[in-house]
Order: C-alpha cells, then structure tokens, then sequence
C-alpha cells in the first residue's frame, strides 16, 4: 500500500520530464507551487486522520485512505490546466496524509520494540522501489506512442487504477489487531497477546481516550521530538520529489533521466534495510540516525559545491549519497518516540502530529526548489543541508540526555538494567516507574 503511496505523490516529478507543464499550459513556478501547496493539507491532516485510525483501527481507515487518494491519482489524467491539476494535489496529499503516522501506529500494536524499527523499514523501503519502479515504468509509458493520450496521462492511468484495485483488496486483508488477525488461530493469537505485555511499545491495549491522547506534549522533550520531525525529512523530500530533475541536470535525454533513478533508490533500499536491522539488532537509535543523516550531508555537500556537467561521475555518486541517508530516518525517528511512549492513545496522537510536522518541512524543500535557481539549484541543497545539521545536533542532545539518564537511574539504584529486560506490561507508569530505561 505504501509503495502505491508513494509512486502517486512522486510521479509528478516524471511527468514533468515528458512534457506535463508544457501540456497544461505551466508559467512561472507553478509547478514548483504544485510541490509545495501539496504538504499543506498533507502535514495538517495527519493528526486528525491517525486519531481516527485510533478510533476506528488500521482495518477500516488505512483502506479507505488509499481508495481516496487512488481515486485522486488516476483523475489526475483528465485534467487541463494548471488549476485542476492543483485540487486534485491538494485532496491528494490529504488523504495522503494519515497513511504514513497510521501504518506506523498501526505496527506498533503487533511487533515489539526490538522489532519495530526494522519492520517500518520493510515497509517505508517501498517508498524507494516505488521510486525505482516510477522510473522503470515511465521509461516504458513514455515510449507509447498514442496521438490522442500523452504518456505522461498514461502514467497516471496505470499507477492510479492499480492504486484503487490494491485497496479494494486491502478491505478484505488487513486485520484490526492480532487478536483478532484472520490468518492466526487461537494459539498464535495467545502467543501474540504475550508479546504485547512482554515487549510491546505498548502496556496493554486501550480505548479510545481524548484526555490521554495529548499527555505526552506537556514533557519537555517533546520540544526537540518537534524539531528533529520538522527537520529530518526536508532531505527525504529532496531526494524523493526531484530525483528526476536533479539527474536530468547530467544532460541526458528523458529517456535515460528517468532510467538513471533506479539505481540510486535500488541502493537506498538496501542500506536502509541494513541500518535499520543493526539499530534493531543493537536497540540503538540515536547514532543510527546521525550516521544517516551525515551521508546525505555529504550527497548535498557534494552536489552544492561541483559542476555537475564536468564531474557527471562524481555528481551521479552523489545522488547514491542521497537516497542511501535520506530515508532512514524516518523509520529510525518514529520507531525511537514511539519506543518510548506506553500509552497507546498518545502514541497515535504524537505520532500523528509529528510526521504532520516532517509533511510541512517538505514545504521548505519545494520553496526553495525554484525554476529560477536550475540547473544548480543551490539555494535547495543549502537550505536542505542545514536542516540535517540541525538534526544531527538535536538528535545528540535528546538521545545523549537519555543515555545519561539510564546511566545516572543505574547508579542510584545500583542495578544495570537494559530497556529489553524489563517487559512493558510491568510499567503501566511508563518514565514515572522506577525500573523504567529510555530505548535511545
């Protein structure tokens, strides 16, 4: 499903290589204002939609979410101007909106904190072969030869209809929760609900609390849990919206553009399912991300400072930079907070609220990518490498403040306790509780 999510929100970026804005007729920096008028709804909704998730369960909303903006997607090729082309944007990225944050909430009611991080990968790492896959297939659609439908109405066509087929299906798929997962008999089921009490990012389940769903925001680390959610995807959408744009940018025809995305995404998968499985493996979040981070600091560093049409080698491993560190951090981000968030209605608001927030940082990627700074596009790499300086020095602080604090509640109460070995049903009180240790 998610892989659909994504292949619908960036395919704009292809479309523009096959003559889209010329098509419908595009001035100025319109198309650069599709981008970014797009995260408005798309980071303002995301709260609402995962309380509904909460209310309602992952089996109800996530579904009718990706028939929405399925639907959205495929009517996108009957439009004509720039005006029809930007409302359907807008519905888009709201029913876009609540995907990510409810998946991610969603998860975090079957797999434990060990397993989370790696999980979200598998299933965030689908944003990078859709991005692969965008590529593949406009390399295809392109090539259709029809006088009445251009191909970039094509991709539309194809990408939009099988978004809506995959959720019809998923209606019929997805489970409400474990305990009632149709695909487990009752043995598992009572293995599952074990799991939960041993080492769920959860003490147990509960319903539906409008009092308990802000709690978390009265705690003062919610301050830099806002800043390193606003800051961390910037490059994310860097990397996913203008991919296209940043390799067409070696000189190569439409054709080979789109081609030449596939290999930097089909890399960025694989290392961020091998950083994501070591910070599982190691039940270590903070220098996961900063180390993230830092390669695509250098992907941007890199690119903002050489001429890309006399060093294409070094320009194209750049591009591998980007989309090897871009994308981690938002399954290592919402694993980390959610680790250390118990109560399952906080967890659906705060999360809800802070991958809102990295949906209106995108705003601040697509404001600076204007039609006046190309070829280079300098003011984009600058401003998107300063958020990543931002975030590694947040990201510091908190995970360093929270590995210090298990230190100093070690020393006082002359145990050493690691956050595996306590199971979650024993801290209803969550930081309040005397055995309680940060994951970091």
């Amino acid at each position: 499903m998610y892989f659909f999510n994504s292949v619908d929100r960036s395919n704009l970026g292809n479309a523009k290589t096959d003559g889209m804005d010329k098509d419908l007729g595009f001035t100025g920096e319109q198309y650069s204002l599709l981008i970014l008028l797009f995260y408005v709804p798309n980071g303002l909704c995301d709260l609402p939609l995962n309380m509904l998730t909460k209310k309602f369960s992952g089996k109800v909303m996530l579904p009718s979410l990706m028939l929405g903006w399925g639907s959205c997607a495929l009517l996108q090729c009957a439009t004509k101007n720039f005006a029809g082309m930007l409302v359907l944007r807008l519905l888009l990225g709201a029913f876009e909106a609540g995907f990510f944050a409810g998946v991610v909430f969603y998860l975090t009611l079957f797999y434990t904190r060990g397993e989370l991080g790696f999980r979200i990968a598998i299933f965030f790492g689908s944003a990078l072969l859709a991005a692969a896959f965008s590529g593949l297939i406009s390399f295809g659609v392109f090539q259709i030869d029809d006088p009445h439908v251009q191909g970039w109405k094509w991709l539309f066509i194809i990408e939009g209809a099988m978004t809506v087929i995959v959720a019809v299906a998923a209606y019929l798929w997805l489970p409400a929760s474990a305990s009632s997962a149709w695909f487990l008999n009752e043995a598992e089921r009572q293995v599952a609900n074990t799991r939960t009490l041993r080492d769920l990012s959860s003490s147990g389940h509960s319903d539906f609390n409008m009092k308990e769903m802000f709690s978390a925001w009265k705690n003062w680390k919610f301050l830099p849990w806002c800043i390193i959610s606003f800051t961390y995807p910037v490059a994310f959408s860097t990397t996913s919206n203008f991919l296209p744009q940043i390799v067409a940018r070696l000189g190569f025809s439409t054709i080979k553009t789109n081609l030449w995305t596939v290999a930097p995404n089909a890399v960025g998968f694989c290392f961020l399912l091998l950083t994501c499985f070591s910070s599982d493996r190691f039940r270590e979040r903070t220098f996961h991300i900063v180390f993230a981070l830092c390669v695509s600091l250098v992907g941007l560093i890199i690119l903002a400072s050489i001429d890309v049409l006399h060093n294409k080698a070094v320009a194209y491993f750049a591009c591998f930079m980007l989309c090897a560190g871009a994308y981690i951090p938002s399954c290592l981000v919402h694993s980390w907070h959610n680790n250390n968030n118990l109560n399952e209605n906080s967890r659906a608001a705060t999360t809800g609220l802070l991958v809102g927030l990295g949906n209106l940082g995108g705003i601040l990627s697509a404001a600076t990518f204007r039609t006046e700074y190309a070829p280079k596009y300098v003011p984009t790499l600058i401003a998107t490498a300063c958020c990543n300086v931002v975030c590694i020095v947040t990201t510091l602080w908190l995970g360093g403040w929270m590995k210090m604090e298990n230190r100093r509640r070690d020393r006082v109460q002359g145990v050493r306790i690691r956050p595996e070995e306590v199971r979650t049903g024993e801290l209803g009180d969550g930081e309040g509780s005397e055995r309680w240790r940060y994951f970091t």
